[in-house]
């Protein structure tokens, strides 16, 4: 799968001219343009294709696409017997609805047998916004991750979604992949590459390292700036395939730094904080900070109101940085 990737100082820089996209939309356009290609790829949703933007494919593809209703334990069935069959399934709805109630299925029946389908949730972490604590996803990756088998993705922003779309249609095994309902900030840069597996390494700091996946990416670049002008050096870590966790990289974040510190939107149990203070313990023992969801539940409010309240913003990477040095 390669080395991993660097490109120094590349989050100082805005991406050209790209807009911010909420992960969903670049699922759905990465969808209609992959069933364009491929006639073998078909999709299922659970009565939420408007809001997971399966919608597009829906349209166009309407002899590929099976909207299951409210029934995804029997999508999540219907998927495997789909890939048994030669096709390349993508079963979508919330992460909250894919993970929790079809969970024993996609154990027995997607991973226990070693299926190829692809889980897409949209929805996932507690910017899902008004919707509360019933909608907001935030122990999926956790759930999914602990899973034998399955692959687990969570792009930063549109342009790797719609390449890590295209990739997994090629990998041969079950994929989850976690997208979000709020824009995020175009922060890949425009010769960026997704390889599965592998981080995308944006400077290596001296005195901390983040280590980013999702939306939070975008925040740690910007704690990044405003630590470097109180001089400290502060590197950052996209790790959008939290499962396989690029070791390799998380060891470099290690050896070169005082401290470590992840960033994600999901709770700070069983993500990916937890695989890399697991890699860690093991291998390079380190001082490690999580930010993310501290064993709570969501609320309803604004997104970016729950993003300040849960301390997931800039701000909160920056203070949490300050304190451990």
């Amino acid at each position: 799968m390669g080395d991993t990737r660097q490109k120094t100082e590349a989050g100082n820089r805005e991406p050209g001219g790209r807009q911010a996209v909420a992960t969903r939309d670049a699922y759905g356009a990465a969808l209609f343009e992959l069933g364009k290609r491929r006639e073998d790829v078909v999709v299922l949703d659970a009565d939420l294709s408007g809001s997971t933007k399966t919608a597009k494919f829906a349209k166009a593809f309407p002899g590929r696409f099976f909207n299951m209703g409210i029934s995804e334990q029997d999508m999540i069935g219907t998927a495997g017997g789909l890939s048994l069959a030669g096709k390349v399934p993508f079963a979508s709805t919330f992460a909250i609805f894919e993970t929790g109630r079809a969970w024993e299925q996609i154990r027995q029946t997607v991973c226990y047998s070693g299926l190829n389908v692809k889980l897409v949730a949209t929805h996932g972490g507690i910017t899902v916004g008004e919707d509360g604590a019933s909608h907001q996803s935030i122990v999926d990756v956790a759930l999914m991750r602990a899973l034998p088998g399955m692959t687990v993705i969570v792009p930063a922003d549109g342009m790797e979604t719609e390449q890590v779309i295209i990739a997994i249609v090629d990998y041969n095994g079950p994929v989850y992949v976690r997208l979000g309902r709020m824009k995020a900030p175009a922060v890949m840069p425009d010769d960026y590459k997704f390889d599965m597996g592998k981080a995308y390494l944006f400077h290596l700091g001296k005195d901390a390292n983040i280590i980013a996946c999702g939306i939070m990416v975008s925040s740690a670049l910007e704690a990044r700036k405003m630590l470097a002008s109180e001089g400290l050096d502060v590197g950052v870590i996209n790790m959008p395939t939290v499962k396989p966790l690029d070791a390799e990289a998380v060891l470099k974040a290690a050896r070169s730094s005082r401290l470590v510190v992840t960033a994600e939107e999901h709770s700070i149990i069983g993500g990916l904080g937890s695989a890399v203070c697991e890699l860690l313990s093991e291998e390079h023992p380190v001082k490690v900070k999580r930010v993310g969801v501290k064993d709570k539940f969501g609320k309803s409010g604004k997104p970016g109101e729950l993003l300040e309240a849960y301390g997931l913003t800039a701000k909160g990477i920056v203070d949490t940085i300050k304190t451990s040095l």
